[in-house]
């Protein structure tokens, strides 16, 4: 059927459904169709074809919306919905990692219709953030489905884009399952968006069915938004040699966002490391690399040997390209590979992070600058928490020793964290911290030791001052007058 066919049964079938509603036609569906059967999640077993504009015109005020996550946000009905700005007021819209600007949150600057609520902060998301126009959600990520399923009320409308439905009758979520499933169980109405570039993706739980589907809509065509990842810089370069040799043939890896993991991710490659396995959160174009390195098999992985698991892909097209119906890449439900005793499963899981700032006790902060909310604390916890499990298993805390600010240089690492700042990982999780100077283990340190050896990893300007600091604060002995002359006590 062609689309002006399809498009003119639609409308024929929907003044159709107004007629006998008596109610008259306004270039969306009524009440009912989201009240009722609609609203106590009762499918029909069939979804029906609808427009952008009659699925956002399901929309009332006061409604809860989920837009999910990165991909799977939808575009077409996103546009839809910010048109019709003007006549809602206080819907809440959930959604996580933006990919591009969200048209409801341009259309409305002031948030006097819309309120966003954010699971992790992109680029964009912070600039709301800091805008006033979206609030964070604190979480675990490998929690997030637990929380749909116990904790967080019904949603009203759920909208995901996908792929084009599959010979089983599957809408597949691409390279991004994290929590779809359990929010698709928990909406009173599900729509999906279906784009021909999002591609077809192996995986469990990684889709709906069409009989789960309340109403489909056509998006379009618009190629997957790319994160484009700036080249190393000599200090990521350097930090990631510090870890190159801790990985062993036959590890696990986890390996985070960033320049300095995807430097880690090439000096592995040049490293010669073999029959590594991948159990990540996100699957970056650096592990991809790695795999066409011929680094990758999972042969001695004892959680799905042979498979790269991953619960999203964000990168390049080209990453999106290499996991497009390839059997050997896994994209998994987020509770699968972020939980803990998931992650310990395998032996020897080496897990790679960013941190921004970190104290003399050992307290990595990795999600905000004070009261400023930056990213979000992710699944890092977890997969620290879950390396250290894993049997021969390691953590590498990776930041370089200073930054600028207007000019100024300052430390990364600290006495005491910026006034606001989230811990993101406390200091009794921290195992292997990294930077350009070295590199130390902070396992079984005592508070004492682990200052020094934190001092010692920081650019050589701030040492003695953090030092000093130390000592006045009692986190160092403080020197000793021996026999009319001075000398430093044993820590």
């Amino acid at each position: 059927m062609d689309t002006d066919t399809r498009e003119s049964r639609i409308l024929d079938e929907s003044l159709f459904l107004l007629d006998e509603l008596g109610v008259a036609p306004t270039g969306r569906l009524p009440r009912s169709m989201v009240g009722a059967r609609w609203r106590i999640g009762m499918r029909t077993g069939t979804a029906k074809h609808i427009t952008a504009a009659e699925a956002a015109g399901m929309v009332e005020s006061g409604m809860w919306l989920d837009f999910g996550v990165a991909l799977c946000q939808p575009d077409v009905f996103d546009q839809a919905l910010a048109a019709r700005t003007g006549e809602l007021s206080d819907v809440k819209i959930r959604s996580c990692l933006s990919v591009k600007p969200r048209a409801f949150l341009e259309a409305d600057p002031e948030s006097a219709h819309f309120q966003s609520y954010n699971w992790h902060f992109s680029g964009y998301d912070r600039a709301k953030h800091d805008a006033g126009c979206c609030t964070y959600i604190p979480l675990n990520l490998g929690e997030v489905p637990d929380y749909y399923r116990r904790f967080i009320d019904r949603v009203d409308i759920a909208v995901l884009k996908t792929a084009p439905i599959d010979e089983r009758g599957m809408f597949n979520f691409g390279p991004s399952n994290l929590w779809h499933r359990a929010l698709v169980e928990r909406a009173k109405v599900v729509i999906v968006e279906v784009s021909p570039s999002m591609p077809w993706v192996h995986g469990d739980q990684n889709g709906v069915h069409e009989s789960e589907v309340d109403f489909v809509i056509d998006g379009d065509a618009a190629p997957l938004a790319e994160l484009k990842n700036p080249p190393p810089t000599e200090i990521d370069r350097a930090v990631a040699r510090q870890i190159a040799g801790e990985v062993e043939d036959g590890a696990c890896v986890q390996i985070g966002i960033g320049a300095m993991p995807n430097a880690a991710c090439s000096l592995l490659a040049e490293s010669g490391v073999r029959n590594l396995g991948v159990h990540t959160e996100m699957l970056t174009d650096g592990i991809i690399d790695l795999c066409k390195a011929g680094c990758v098999t999972g042969a001695r992985k004892t959680l799905d040997p042979g498979k790269a698991v991953y619960t999203f892909a964000l990168g390049s097209q080209s990453l999106y390209d290499a996991v497009a119906r390839n059997p050997d890449m896994q994209c998994r439900p987020v509770d699968y590979t972020n939980l803990p005793h998931q992650i310990m499963q395998n032996d020897r899981v080496v897990s790679i992070n960013n941190t921004t700032q970190i104290d003399l006790q050992g307290q990595a902060a990795s999600e905000s600058d004070g009261h400023r909310h930056l990213t979000g604390t992710g699944g890092q916890l977890q997969f620290v928490r879950g390396a250290y499990a894993s049997k021969g298993g390691k953590s590498f805390m990776l930041l370089s020793s200073t930054y600028e600010r207007k000019g100024v240089r300052k430390s990364r690492i600290v006495l005491d964290l910026t006034p606001g700042n989230i811990v993101t990982t406390p200091r009794s999780d921290v195992m292997y911290v990294v930077t350009e100077y070295g590199m130390t283990n902070l396992k079984a340190k005592s508070v004492s030791e682990r200052a020094r050896a934190l001092i010692a990893l920081a650019h050589p300007d701030f040492r003695d001052g953090l030092e000093r600091a130390a000592r006045e604060h009692g986190l160092l002995p403080r020197p000793v007058a021996l026999a009319g002359r001075t000398a430093r006590a044993r820590s």
